[in-house]
């Protein structure tokens, strides 16, 4: 160890981490006054660490796409914008800060346990045959995953059905776009009626949303995800035209006989849903949401039993390593800790942004949705929207906000920021934790996805025109 520290290559590391530190202590000189809450005595050049952040996630891949692979380099990136703020956090703010980061800590906890848990039930189930890779086909699983994506949520929804579509479009040379509108509909848009679809909604059926409330979205899910199956059907019956002309089609090898192996797992997948919805229910405490632990324990339970009772070819034949979930974990990591004070400058002075019409709150938790990833941006977005109606943030305060529908549209605006939250997951890579896993899988089968940049420009040139037009049908003043 000593050794290690001595290398270097880590000198270089601490001796930058020590200069942003020290940058950021600068920034924030003095002694907060404690009568301000946390958020008030943040200053700005704290969020600095969380941009760099996810410029460094946009800009490797493409600029140092070999070193990057490394997960220990991505974890080292992540840890030297995390640090400092961690440090600043623990040492200025006292206990206030270091409140803060135990919550952060929690929230990333039962985060990537939950993904975790998807993750490896969802790769020990094998779909076999059926699918044989053309656009009718095709658009039939993106169909399929956006009503499953509501049944077992974005995530498990995706890393069920990425795994048999891109194996049936192997023989296929240019599939960049299945795997892109993949993460469009079932790791993101799909996932919109009910609050176990996406992580948003479920922190807002926790915070007081009722279960069903969700289905009074059924147009806008309809809309969108209509729109964009109709877009990919168009498109890749075009592409696969151009290759049959070029021959660089492959004949498919796919048997045509459906088979679904490791089917004890959707047992498992099961137990998630239902464990999340006691969870966040209350059941077995009173109505009070379970202590911290309970869940998390329970769904390390549930992912040991399945790994444990799937057999080893299942999970070979779906390549299902370790690797997409690891570099999810480190990367989120790195960003749960650095949106700390983006988060809680939103929450502080969120309400002097100027919000009113349900279209603004649409776009402005939309586009931080595409950036901060989609759960903070939704606590933020109705945050602010509370603090307009003077409703304290605690407890089931959004069963408070939804009483004021009649006077003051609460229910649309709830609607927009719900909306804008799982639409718009999908402009970026960032936007969603599926969107990352997808990527890495498609990746670790032979597609070379695009960059953050690359897919920033299809996602643009597709989604943002859709989402003008959701702005003028559903939520125009």
């Amino acid at each position: 160890m000593k050794s290690i520290l001595q290398s270097a290559e880590a000198k270089r590391w601490i001796g930058c981490a020590v200069a942003l530190l020290a940058v950021l202590c600068c920034s924030g000189a003095g002694t907060p006054p404690v009568e301000k809450p946390l958020g008030a005595q943040i200053p700005v050049g704290f969020v600095a660490p969380f941009v760099l952040l996810l410029l460094a996630i946009a800009i490797f891949p493409a600029a140092a796409h070999d070193w990057w692979k490394s997960d220990l380099n991505k974890a080292k990136i992540a840890a030297f914008f995390s640090i400092p703020v961690m440090v600043l956090f623990a040492f200025h703010f006292g206990k206030s800060g270091n409140l803060a980061l135990l919550h952060q800590s929690m929230e990333y906890a039962s985060f990537i346990t939950l993904l975790a848990a998807l993750y490896v039930i969802s790769g020990g189930i094998l779909i076999e045959g059926a699918f044989r890779g053309t656009p009718q086909s095709n658009t039939l699983l993106l169909a399929i995953g956006a009503v499953l994506a509501n049944l077992i949520g974005t995530t498990g929804a995706s890393l069920l059905l990425v795994r048999p579509l891109l194996r049936s479009n192997r023989h296929r040379r240019n599939v960049v776009h299945v795997p892109v509108f993949f993460i469009f509909v079932v790791a993101n848009c799909g996932g919109l009626l009910t609050p176990l679809g996406d992580p948003p909604l479920f922190l807002g059926f926790l915070k007081g949303v009722p279960f069903e409330w969700t289905l009074r979205l059924f147009p806008e899910w309809l809309f969108v995800n209509g729109a964009l199956l109709a877009i990919f059907a168009i498109w890749d019956r075009r592409v696969s035209a151009r290759d049959a002309r070029e021959g660089t089609t492959s004949p498919a090898v796919t048997d045509s006989r459906f088979a679904l192996r490791g089917a004890h797992n959707l047992v498992f997948l099961a137990a998630v849903v239902v464990l999340l919805f006691a969870a966040g229910r209350g059941y077995g405490n009173a109505g009070d949401p379970w202590p911290f632990g309970f869940q998390e324990g329970a769904l390390l339970a549930l992912t040991v039993a399945s790994f444990f009772s799937t057999r080893r070819e299942i999970r070979e034949k779906n390549h299902a390593s370790f690797g997409p979930i690891i570099e999810v974990a480190v990367l989120f990591a790195g960003i749960f800790v650095t949106i700390t004070p983006a988060v809680l400058l939103l929450d502080a002075h969120g309400s002097h942004l100027g919000l009113r019409e349900p279209w603004q709150y649409f776009w402005a938790s939309g586009l931080m949705s595409s950036v901060l990833d989609n759960a903070p941006a939704y606590l933020t977005a109705v945050a602010t929207a509370c603090g307009s109606q003077q409703i304290p943030i605690e407890g089931r305060y959004l069963e408070t906000f939804l009483e004021l529908r009649k006077a003051g549209g609460a229910d649309q605006v709830l609607a927009a920021i719900s909306c804008g939250c799982v639409f718009m997951g999908a402009l970026t890579y960032l936007g969603n934790a599926p969107n990352f896993m997808v990527r890495a899988y498609a990746e670790e089968s032979g597609i070379r996805m695009p960059s953050f940049f690359g897919f920033l420009f299809f996602s643009g040139a597709i989604l943002l025109p859709l989402f003008g037009v959701v702005t003028f049908v559903f939520f125009r003043a």
